[in-house]
């Protein structure tokens, strides 16, 4: 059993790491891990403290900051791992003009936090001017002890929310999916659609994306498994973008035929997990044409969902 996950402190003193842990990939989870032998170590509460919003959405609004999850999905990811609580801040303006000593001043007085780990690449205070070494020398006077963590190399290489980023927007699902360590997920609303799969006897569930700083990865087919609301997990393919067979340059949508389905979806919620990507939107000649195509896309898909394993 695990703590609940709030915003208050645990009064005997925490031991945490911070950041955004967008994703909550593998990287993030050695570092959690870290804290959880420290903090047991010394009889403290464990705790992740985390922001709401990305401070770079804050800082540049005028930039698109696409995320890996929603603060939602980061709560229910750390949840997962067991930590004792996870506390969320709201990042301003303002915070961001603290230097990284009064930050520091803060955790210990307001969340009691005795202990911290740091991630090998992560530096905060204003303008992230200061370093680890600073780090341990406000911590030693204001009673936190400091602990460095080094870089997570996996199988499939270095682990960082950036470099995943900039797989799922290249396609690369496969490897994406190895550094967080679980099927890169979107959620949204079936919504109504043109209604042409149902034509070609492919019917979509049309889905509208519920956080608008999600990252839809690279235009093109996946396989993935859809999750309903009622629990039960089908096995679909997923097409984003905009379906330049039907000539509506315009039209951008993400939408997933679920194998061996009926019923109407909408309106409701639904998952779906990506598991690999099949190959590139195309043009085809005409609807004949891309019923054929995706004929093979369902025996690929097939084929492919039927190996999947644990990450």
């Amino acid at each position: 059993m695990t703590a609940p996950h709030k915003d208050t402190p645990d009064h005997l003193g925490i031991f945490a790491a911070l950041g955004v842990f967008d994703g909550v990939h593998k990287g993030h989870r050695a570092v959690i891990d870290a804290v959880k032998r420290e903090a047991a170590a010394r009889g403290l509460s464990s705790a992740v403290i985390s922001f709401r919003a990305h401070p770079q959405t804050v800082l540049h609004p005028e930039t698109p900051f696409p995320m890996l999850t929603s603060p939602e999905e980061r709560a229910f990811l750390l949840q997962q791992t067991g930590i004792d609580q996870t506390i969320f801040l709201d990042f301003t303006f303002e915070m961001s003009k603290l230097s990284a000593y009064d930050f520091l001043k803060v955790l210990s007085s307001r969340f009691q936090v005795k202990g911290l780990v740091i991630g090998y690449d992560h530096r905060f205070g204003h303008n992230r001017a200061e370093g680890f070494d600073d780090y341990v020398r406000y911590g030693h006077e204001l009673g936190i002890e400091i602990i460095h963590t080094g870089e997570l190399i996996s199988d499939a290489g270095p682990v960082s929310s950036s470099i995943i980023r900039k797989h799922l927007l290249q396609g690369d699902v496969a490897t994406a999916n190895r550094l967080l360590s679980y099927p890169y997920t979107l959620h949204g609303k079936v919504v109504d659609g043109f209604k042409v799969g149902r034509t070609i006897d492919f019917p979509t569930a049309n889905i509208a994306i519920d956080y608008p700083d999600k990252l839809i990865p690279a235009n093109g087919v996946y396989a993935v498994q859809a999750v309903l609301c009622d629990g039960s997990k089908h096995d679909a393919m997923l097409n984003i973008g905009h379906r330049p067979t039907l000539n509506r340059p315009d039209d951008y949508s993400i939408e997933a035929h679920i194998f061996d389905f009926s019923g109407d979806l909408y309106g409701q919620e639904i998952s779906v997990e990506l598991i690999e990507y099949l190959r590139p939107e195309q043009k085809f000649a005409d609807t004949t044409a891309l019923r054929a195509q995706l004929i093979a896309d369902k025996e690929n898909t097939r084929n492919i969902l039927s190996k999947i394993t644990d990450l």
